[in-house]
Order: structure tokens, then sequence, then C-alpha cells
């Protein structure tokens, strides 16, 4: 069985359900592949997940001696984080309620 290799980030305030969308994008793809994707997309969890894939990668290579064109990104999961809570004003003194959710997202890389 191959060491797998992980990079855990927590509460980055970006809503789970936008984060999954580019974790889809990227998951199961080799590394350089999802780094030259993550370049080119547009959304604004792009940089996040690819700062991590960078970390993931960095952890990898300062455990053992690994090749890096041979690791693949085999899991890649985003949790939903802490929910900040707040409210914004409304008509005739009423208030509703905002949530701004936050991610954990966790990355494993293996060699194959």
């Amino acid at each position: 069985m191959s060491e797998q290799y992980k990079a855990v980030l927590r509460n980055v305030r970006i809503a789970p359900r936008k984060v999954r969308l580019v974790a889809d994008l990227v998951r199961g793809k080799q590394v350089q592949d999802a780094l030259d994707l993550l370049k080119v997309t547009t959304k604004r969890s792009a940089p996040v997940v690819s700062g991590l894939l960078t970390s993931a990668i960095a952890n990898a290579t300062s455990k053992a001696t690994v090749d890096v064109d041979r690791l693949v990104i085999s899991e890649l999961m985003v949790d939903g984080g802490s929910v900040l809570k707040r409210f914004m004003p409304r008509a005739q003194g009423r208030a509703t309620p905002i949530r701004k959710r936050t991610s954990h997202i966790t990355m494993k890389l293996k060699e194959i």
C-alpha cells in the first residue's frame, strides 16, 4: 500500500457548496494537471485549493523522496465549518438571519 500525504485547511470563509465545485474539477487528477486547471479556473476558491495543493506537495517532498510527477489527488473532501450568524434589518422592525458559512478542506495525495 502506498503512503498518503495530507494537507488540511480550516475555517476558509467560502461556503462549502462553492468550494465543492472546484474540488470536483481536480479530484482524481495528477498534481500538475490539477495545478494547471486551477490556474485558469475563475472561481474564488480556486486559489485557495491551489495553495492547499502546493502545501500537500511540500508535505510529500519533505516527508520522503517522492516523484512529484507521479502524485495524484486521491481524496479531496470539503466539509462545513463554523457558521457566523448575522442579522440584516428589514422593514417594519423585522430582521432576517444571514449565515456566513466556512469550510474545512482536506486533501490527500498518493503516488501511483
